[in-house]
């Protein structure tokens, strides 16, 4: 009767001096998971066409051209591997690139990143609606209020899981990453069984490099069209804070989702090829609808349903990524800081979640804006060009900073070399002046830049609104001890 607090004073201590942080729930499988889940999405079912097209459909160059790619992923993701292991922090690229290069750096980075990620978000978002409503309408088109209203449903219904559960939202990963490697698995099983008794399949094999070999600059077009298939690989240095052991986890995260990745990939393409001729493939408007109309003819729904599985997956790892970045960002200073708080029960980034989600819903409700950020395609190789930096940079001046994982150092060099030719390389082949405009953008953020961080600009009024809306939230500042019932 008598035990309590008095009988157990560290107890009550212990609970008193709770710190508000993010907590360490994210292990090796939810890991690979979330790095298989941002790169597969909806591009290998439907147009993996791109690679072989620019390959002037011949084959053996198509193949090689996308383990190249898949190669170069990996040397980045390797990079990564080792900023994430020394440096453990939320907000991934961001993170790397204030403490390499610097803050004016990393702000344009969040600048742009506020508006192309929650752009991609909505983008993903509307494709889903579109596989989802589509079999209900047969033939005849969706109508588009209900492919926005539905794109808006699964965009806040993700919002709000990952900001009340990081273990809820890494489960749903991992069981949506399974059902997508589950159907490229019956691609790739399909395409081996077949291969041996059609001929003409081996002989398209056999006689791989015999057709029109490109020339350089269609052969760089279909690496960029690689590159596209394998985007998302930096996806896991976003979540480094919440990895648990990242030291070890996050390097064998890696060197097993991006060649799982790599093998996947080249399996379900040679397995197209074989049921499939090249210029079948690039004349489809859904790959993996037309090979299963070909191969299970029975059970070929699966595959569209399967494209809507896949979008699902990708769009729940790309949303618990960008509210990661808004988080780092706000805890940097260079966003609001309320976006930096954390849910007192769950202790996750909430405003994070619902400010990265808004921006998303904003860009779905008049759909054209999305096309405008296609032409922010360049500045995300350009990041990973400024994070690659960021490792040779602190390499030399901070040789002492404990990396628990180190790349060989040649490899960043190849990947800042790589990354500034993808900058480059679109803007002098084919000149526009949207070119212009996305880099005005960018250095627009100069314009907020210099008064409101630089010289620190504030308007009292703001303190009185975070106020409100803290209390409205429940959420409080991290690392600022509270009684939590964080876990």
């Amino acid at each position: 009767m008598g035990k309590g607090k008095s009988d157990n004073p560290k107890g009550g201590k212990r609970k008193e001096k709770a710190k508000m942080q993010l907590k360490r729930n994210i292990g090796y499988f939810d890991g690979v998971s979330f790095i298989i889940g941002s790169i597969v999405g909806a591009g290998i079912f439907v147009s993996p066409t791109g690679v072989l097209k620019h390959s002037l459909l011949n084959v053996g160059v198509a193949l090689t051209i996308w383990t190249a790619s898949g190669l170069v992923s990996l040397m980045g993701s390797l990079c990564y591997a080792e900023l994430g292991t020394a440096l453990p922090f939320s907000g991934g690229e961001y993170s790397h690139i204030k403490r390499g290069l610097g803050s004016l750096p990393a702000f344009v980075f969040i600048w742009t990143s506020t508006f192309t990620k929650p752009a991609s978000n909505a983008a993903r978002a509307l494709l889903f609606a579109e596989y989802a409503t589509q079999p209900f309408y047969g033939i005849c088109p969706a109508p588009e209020v209900l492919k926005k209203c539905l794109a808006l449903a699964v965009l806040w219904s993700l919002g709000i899981l990952n900001g009340r559960s990081v273990k809820m939202a890494a489960w749903v990963q991992t069981i949506f990453t399974l059902l997508k490697m589950m159907a490229l698995s019956v691609i790739a099983i399909g395409g081996i069984v077949l291969i041996g008794g059609r001929k003409e399949s081996l002989a398209r094999f056999e006689d791989a490099f015999s057709s029109e070999i490109p020339n350089a600059s269609q052969v760089a077009e279909a690496f960029f069209q690689g590159l596209y298939a394998y985007g998302g690989w930096w996806s896991l240095n976003y979540m480094a804070e919440e990895m648990k052991n990242p030291s070890r986890n996050i390097p064998l995260t890696v060197m097993t989702a991006v060649p799982a990745v790599i093998v996947f990939y080249l399996l379900v393409n040679i397995s197209y090829l074989t049921v499939l001729t090249p210029k079948e493939i690039v004349s489809s408007v859904a790959v993996a609808v037309t090979w299963a109309d070909r191969v299970i003819p029975s059970v070929a729904w699966i595959i569209p349903l399967s494209v809507a599985v896949s979008i699902f997956g990708a769009l729940n790892s790309s949303m618990f990524t960008l509210g990661r970045l808004s988080y780092a960002g706000s805890q940097s200073g260079h966003l609001p800081v309320l976006i930096s708080m954390l849910n007192v029960h769950s202790c996750t980034p909430a405003p994070a979640m619902i400010f990265s989600t808004t921006i998303a819903s904003i860009f779905i409700i008049p759909s054209d804006l999305i096309t405008l950020t296609n032409y922010f395609g360049f500045s995300a190789w350009l990041m990973i060009g400024l994070t690659c930096a960021s490792l040779i940079v602190l390499r030399y001046r901070e040789p002492h900073l404990h990396r628990p994982y180190k790349v060989f150092l040649p490899v960043p060099f190849v990947m800042v070399a790589m990354s500034f030719f993808l900058v480059l390389a679109p803007i002098v082949w084919s000149p526009n002046l949207q070119y212009v405009y996305a880099f005005l953008f960018m250095l627009g953020s100069l314009v907020v830049y210099m008064p409101f961080i630089h010289f620190k600009l504030h308007f009292a009024f703001l303190d009185k609104i975070t106020c409100h809306l803290q209390l409205l939230l429940e959420v409080s500042p991290a690392d600022e001890s509270a009684e939590s019932k964080c876990e």
